[in-house]
């Protein structure tokens, strides 16, 4: 028996992870248990600053200011603007402006986000799509990456594909935005976190890392979808895995170019599990997610609360011997005219993720027409090798002009790139 299907077309194109790609973020340091002092860490680390020679102050900040300024915009107001988060409980009265911008660049720290991998996209087609070659598409990638401790976050890239060309990917900025973090309360969706990259150029310069006490050891596994409300508005909103170094549970993201992207927890006991993909619309009137919670079975669930999620049913049982052990959504469905185009991920033997799919009805997604019995992408001598071998694994695909476009995490470690005509595909369901 053949380990998988044939069908796709696999893209020469990979993104991999880089160490020189950096963010600055807070750096914060107190005195281990045991070894507390009466006068606070941060207080002491301030008073030595007070106290710096003039001149070796003056040296000390132009280097720091130099270096940094090499990959970051905007330095100065950064490390000025910790200084402000930070100077209460250091207790800094009476500051000039050097000791102050050096003050908040000792509670600041370079932070290289992909460094270990960069995997487990998600792709979303553009708004604005001019300058476009005939017949492609550009779009918006989201990626995991992870760096020093295990840490995940989430980063961005735009590319395009046609059919001449396939898959082309843009160079990502030399420079990250250090966010700015605002909390505030929606009527319609509770409490929110807002983050706001001012003066991003690229959304490569947009870097979604930890901020909440739920995504303290990671933001991961975004799933992008374009939301289209019933009158026409878009809404790029996607779903993502908070994980606090003890439970994971999933929360909502909604971007607004890319520039401002709102983080709101979810709620229900559905939501206190991983992998939930958000349909593209309503259904009868209703929001409508794909979950896991259970870590083996399918699930659909509805909602009138976008962030409020009970319930919910099994509709789709592993069957397939490359998914034995579990079968979840690989990203938010596809509408088609035949149905909604699911993207599955299969647990088998040895721990082997493979990719598949499924089609439902347009009308009642519990319904399931038919599915692969074989795996569209699986683990190869050539894709198999990293961090987590025998993996591959999507957050999310794309349909443009009838053509599947599935970038795909390998071995949670890289990403790689492959189309399929959507006819060849549901061909290949049964």
């Amino acid at each position: 028996m053949p380990a998988g299907t044939d069908i796709m077309t696999h893209s020469p194109v990979s993104l991999r992870p880089d160490p020189s790609r950096t963010v600055l973020r807070p750096f914060d340091v107190g005195d281990p248990k045991g070894f507390e002092q009466a006068e606070p860490r941060a207080h002491r680390i301030a008073d030595r600053v007070r106290h710096m020679d003039a001149d070796l102050l003056r040296d000390e900040l132009r280097r720091v200011l130099e270096n940094l300024g090499e990959r970051h915009y905007d330095v100065e107001d950064v490390v000025l603007r910790r200084f402000e988060e930070v100077k209460d409980r250091a207790g800094c009265v009476g500051m000039d402006q050097d000791r102050a911008r050096l003050i908040g660049a000792y509670f600041t720290e370079e932070y290289s986000f992909e460094s270990a991998a960069l995997f487990n996209p998600s792709i979303l087609a553009l708004e604005d799509q001019a300058g476009v070659p005939e017949g492609g598409v550009r779009f918006a990638l989201s990626l995991r990456g992870i760096g020093e401790g295990h840490l995940s976050s989430v980063t961005f890239r735009i590319g395009t594909w046609d059919p001449k060309y396939g898959f082309r990917v843009d160079p990502p900025s030399a420079h990250a935005i250090t966010p700015q973090i605002e909390r505030g309360v929606s009527k319609d969706d509770g409490s929110y976190t807002r983050i706001r990259f001012e003066g991003a150029k690229d959304p490569s310069e947009a870097i979604l890392f930890p901020v909440t006490p739920s995504q303290s050891r990671g933001i991961e596994d975004l799933r992008m979808t374009r939301f289209v409300e019933d009158d026409g508005s878009v809404r790029p909103l996607g779903t993502y895995t908070a994980f606090n170094g003890v439970e994971a549970r999933s929360e909502l993201m909604e971007a607004v170019d890319f520039q401002v992207f709102d983080l709101r927890a979810m709620t229900g006991s559905a939501a206190s599990a991983k992998g939930m993909a958000l349909f593209p619309r309503r259904i009868n009137g209703r929001y409508a997610m794909l979950g896991r919670q259970d870590g083996e079975n399918l699930w659909y669930l509805e909602s009138d609360d976008l962030t409020h999620w009970d319930g919910g049913e099994i509709i789709i049982r592993p069957e397939m011997f490359w998914e034995y052990v579990q079968i979840g959504n690989c990203g938010a469905p596809i509408e088609l005219d035949e149905g909604w185009l699911v993207i599955t991920h299969g647990v088998g033997s040895v721990r082997n993720y493979c990719i598949g799919a499924c089609l439902l009805d347009r009308d009642d997604p519990r319904r399931v027409l038919k599915r692969m019995h074989l795996p569209l992408v699986h683990p190869s001598p050539k894709e198999r090798d990293g961090y987590v071998p025998n993996v591959v694994y999507s957050c999310g695909a794309l349909v443009h002009d009838r053509t599947l476009l599935l970038p795909y995490g390998v071995a949670d470690n890289f990403t790689s790139f492959a189309s399929v005509p959507v006819d060849d595909l549901l061909a290949a369901m049964k």
